[in-house]
């Protein structure tokens, strides 16, 4: 029998109810372990978990539980470069190389942080391989990324930046401020908030830690998932070689040690929900003030929207915030006065500043890669009981 821990005040257990039912899903993809949480008007109302963290499911999933939560990262990773304009410290319209001057060659001398940070730059992707375990040395990639010619020219398209997005913002984090981003963020992010996010996980933290579990082999990546039980992670040299989303890399010692900061933060629910509401309530919670309510506003206006030069489909986003509107696949939420940012398989960390919500779901069963519908279902229900 599922036991679900945790509390949820009076009046969301709607939210319980979905919670419970994702366990055991008729259709689609169903949860081994997971946690929700929500914040509304700046209190946690609902703090929930079950399941197990291992495939063998003899570990519960605990309060202290945390796992890979993928693209969530982008949203933390693009927060702390908008503390840095807030501040005064990083302009949005300026080129990049003026705080990267490394970043000026092959034509990109113009490319703004504006378009930087909405997908725009054309660097998705390197065209060469790295030197093995190169994709988690983090000199290694910035300096491959600064040599790249773009794949469009800049600010004519927008292409999803999968990986390469948390390394041009966490550079132009490290060339402004002089801490790595997964120090900044800890320091200046985590630290004050209370939260329990890592961009480069510790081995101390490998024991709680949820165990990646293979999406279902019909999935998008199930196939690719199986083949990777016999890649070694560090062996890997392609920046877009798909198995690098897959829970066997992801799962592995290499892949949490680095600073990938499109992809591989490592939280739990409550840490997600807690930052967006932070953000939700114009950039202050319980004393802690990130963000002024201007900065906020221009973080997450509409810079793009359309069908995706990347992986082809509608996206939209505002300075490396999803918004909503676009295709299913790609949505963060029903609301217009929403943003965020999903992860790979599910995972959801949203802020919606007219309904006073910060949301966050973790969970280690893979899904299909985008469009899975165990968090967006405990959005909608967290939706319904405002």
């Amino acid at each position: 029998m599922l036991e679900i821990r945790g509390n949820c005040e009076p009046g969301f257990e709607a939210v319980r109810d979905v919670f419970a039912g994702n366990f055991e899903r008729p259709q689609g993809v169903s949860d081994v372990g997971a946690a929700v949480a929500l914040y509304a008007g700046r209190r946690p109302v609902v703090d929930l978990w079950a399941g197990h963290l291992d495939a063998a499911r003899a570990r519960p999933w605990g309060r202290d539980t945390i796992a890979c939560v993928f693209s969530c990262t982008k949203g933390m990773a693009a927060l702390c470069a908008h503390m840095l304009a807030d501040r005064g410290s990083l302009d949005y319209e300026a080129p990049v190389a003026r705080y990267w001057s490394e970043f000026a060659q092959a034509g990109k001398e113009s490319v703004s942080v504006r378009q930087l940070m909405s997908h725009q730059a054309g660097l998705p992707a390197l065209r060469e391989p790295l030197a093995p375990g190169g994709i988690y040395d983090w000199d290694a990639v910035v300096t491959a990324l600064a040599a790249e010619r773009p794949h469009w020219e800049p600010g004519s398209a927008h292409g999803y930046h999968t990986l390469s997005f948390g390394h041009l913002v966490g550079e132009l984090v490290l060339r402004i401020d002089g801490r790595d981003l997964g120090r900044f963020f800890r320091e200046e992010v985590a630290g004050p908030l209370g939260l329990d996010f890592h961009i480069g996980l510790g081995p101390e933290h490998d024991a709680r830690t949820a165990e990646l579990l293979l999406p279902p082999e019909d999935s998008t990546l199930g196939g690719i998932s199986r083949q990777a039980l016999g890649v070694e992670a560090e062996s890997i040299e392609r920046y877009d070689d798909p198995h690098l989303l897959t829970a066997p890399v992801a799962s592995s010692r290499a892949w949490r040690a680095a600073q990938i900061p499109g992809a591989n933060g490592h939280s739990d629910a409550r840490s997600l929900a807690r930052v967006y509401a932070l953000l939700a309530g114009g950039g202050e919670l319980d004393g802690v003030r990130l963000l002024g309510t201007e900065t906020i506003a221009r973080a997450t206006e509409n810079q793009v929207r359309g069908r995706d030069r990347t992986i082809g489909i509608a996206t939209r986003f505002g300075l490396g915030f999803m918004l909503p509107g676009a295709d299913a696949p790609m949505s963060i939420g029903p609301s217009e006065s929403a943003f965020g940012h999903n992860g790979a398989y599910g995972s959801i960390g949203l802020a919606d500043t007219r309904a006073g919500i910060g949301f966050g779901y973790v969970m280690n069963q893979f899904g299909e890669p985008l469009g899975d519908r165990r968090g967006l279902d405990l959005l909608d229900a967290a939706y319904a009981c405002l």
